[in-house]
């Protein structure tokens, strides 16, 4: 879309507040309590979402998408840990026509099955307290006193309204069982062989080939500075509001000398791989699509003040779906979307966007930088920031963009949601650029264009990527050739902070051995690490 057009850019600047948070200050968590409301409802809270191109070796034509719910799970939280909510709907969508509305969308429903294991104690039989009673190994195992268990549909069109089917094993049915949480070595001594028995091969109704499924408790792959950032980048050893902040932000050999506050914290994933075939539109005219994750409550809900008997809540549930929880793109609610407005932004649907548009288009969180780093000046100023409403909001050109933004006239809807062009060959893993399409832009590591913010992988750096794209780095990349089209605004010198944009970082990371020493990534589906274990 050419953003130098007066209508064009009337359609986007209505829009673009939705992006900033894909571009975030010295960034937070993607999405760890980001709003008033869900910190009431921890179990539909989205933590991250991922969707990229499979790498694991063999699964060329695939695309994994992963949603992350129930943050900053600490691994010894028993005797409950974090099982899902049976009152909730979990939700992934795809647009693969560009118009912010989902055409695709894999719904997941959990159920907590009470097994009432007794112990006959002075030949009295009495309920145990605890989720298990020996040890386990298998699914169902009989230790078990809570089977989890869930079902996912698939619903082309309309969400509410689309043609629905179900999910079904390759041999079996269409109910799957999710692993407990890692309760301990004790309870289950290899956890990764455990889980692994929890990755389904799967028939998915309208696709040619199988896909695979996975739900359950992983090592949260995301790493970040938590207390830091909060704590107005106060990074380790400076002094409140002194340019040691900017030095050390500024100092790419600093770039993994932080901590990571999420290094103990678990989370659950919901994990399928698609043929990739089947998740673009019919004819597979454009390989771009979309994607984000919502998590939804009924509409009415009363306390019981006599819970029965079970595994199941107090909560008795009826009306309509009401949606509290929605990420795609990293960061956009936490740090971007003002308070009054977080809990609206959970609600909205891409589509909506538009309701969000001075957080763009008057962004605080360049000046928020500036006071962090006491460096007045660096922020850039060529607004409207048509090069983050481009990168963001209609995907790039030549990159990520759907074919209906090249339309004439145009056709797209600009929205904030993830997409990804599953025509650029996935990177291996071992040879993944963590700061994506940013990387090795100023040095002799390979740009990755299959990496973020085309899709997203667990590797992908977002944080520094976002504050390189929040403080000009993107008009850098541009260049005087506008190689982009983010438009003539958008050149080197519309960045103050010049090549120099390209060292920022957190402090953590994402990629870095640290990080991946408290979890490692898989090589294969579903990718998240093993989850650490209550005890050891």
């Amino acid at each position: 879309m050419n953003t130098s057009n007066p209508r064009a850019r009337a359609r986007l600047l209505p829009i673009a507040a939705a992006l900033l948070g894909s571009i975030a200050l010295p960034a937070v968590a993607s999405s760890h309590r980001e709003a008033p409301s869900i910190t009431t409802t921890p179990k539909l809270d989205a933590t991250d979402f991922y969707m990229f191109n499979s790498y694991e070796a063999g699964r060329a034509g695939h695309v994994t998408l992963i949603a992350n719910y129930l943050p900053l799970q600490q691994p010894y939280g028993g005797p409950n840990y974090f099982k899902l909510d049976p009152n909730a709907l979990y939700e992934i969508h795809v647009d693969n026509n560009g118009d912010a509305k989902e055409d695709i969308t894999f719904q997941f429903r959990f159920k907590n099955t009470l097994k009432g294991t007794q112990l006959n104690i002075g030949g009295r039989m009495v309920a145990i307290p605890l989720t298990q009673s020996g040890q386990v190994s298998a699914p169902g195992a009989a230790a078990l006193n809570v089977n989890e268990t869930f079902t996912v549909d698939i619903v082309r069109g309309d969400r509410r309204t689309g043609t629905r089917a179900s999910l079904t094993r390759v041999g079996g049915g269409a109910t799957f069982d999710k692993p407990s949480d890692n309760i301990g070595t004790k309870t289950i001594p290899n956890y990764a062989a455990y889980a692994g028995q929890h990755v389904y091969s799967v028939n998915i109704p309208g696709c040619s080939a199988p896909g695979k499924l996975f739900v359950g408790q992983r090592k949260d792959p995301f790493a970040v500075n938590l207390g830091v950032i909060f704590d107005l980048l106060n990074v380790p050893g400076a002094a409140d509001f002194t340019p040691a902040e900017a030095a050390f932000v500024l100092d790419a050999s600093k770039k993994d000398a932080g901590v990571d506050d999420l290094a103990s914290a678990n989370v659950t994933s919901l994990a399928v791989e698609v043929p990739t075939a089947c998740l673009l539109a019919a004819g597979g005219g454009d390989p771009v699509i979309g994607g984000w994750t919502s998590a939804s409550l009924r509409q009415g809900q009363l306390l019981s003040g006599n819970p029965k008997a079970g595994y199941q809540t107090a909560t008795l549930a009826g009306g309509a779906w009401t949606q509290v929880s929605r990420l795609g793109m990293p960061l956009v609610n936490e740090v971007v979307i003002g308070l009054p407005d977080k809990d609206r932004f959970n609600a909205s649907k891409p589509r909506d966007d538009s309701q969000f548009a001075a957080y763009v288009t008057n962004p605080t969180l360049p000046a928020l930088l500036e006071i962090a780093l006491a460096t007045p000046g660096i922020a850039p100023t060529n607004f409207p920031r048509n090069d983050l409403v481009t990168t963001f909001l209609t995907g790039i050109a030549g990159v990520n963009q759907p074919k209906a933004f090249a339309a004439s006239p145009a056709s797209g809807v600009a929205s904030e949601m993830l997409r990804l062009n599953t025509a650029i060959a996935p990177t291996p893993a071992a040879q993944q650029n963590r700061l994506g399409l940013l990387g090795g832009l100023l040095g002799p590591a390979p740009q990755d264009l299959a990496g973020y913010p085309n899709g997203r992988r667990p590797n992908d750096d977002v944080v520094d990527i976002s504050l390189i794209a929040m403080m000009g780095g993107l008009c850098v990349a541009n260049g005087n050739a506008d190689t982009y089209k983010f438009g003539a605004a958008c050149r080197p010198a519309a960045a103050p902070l010049g090549n120099a944009v390209f060292n920022l970082h957190d402090g953590v990371d994402q990629a870095g051995p640290k990080v991946r020493a408290n979890g490692p990534l898989l090589p294969a589906f579903p990718y998240v690490g093993t989850p650490l274990p209550g005890a050891n």
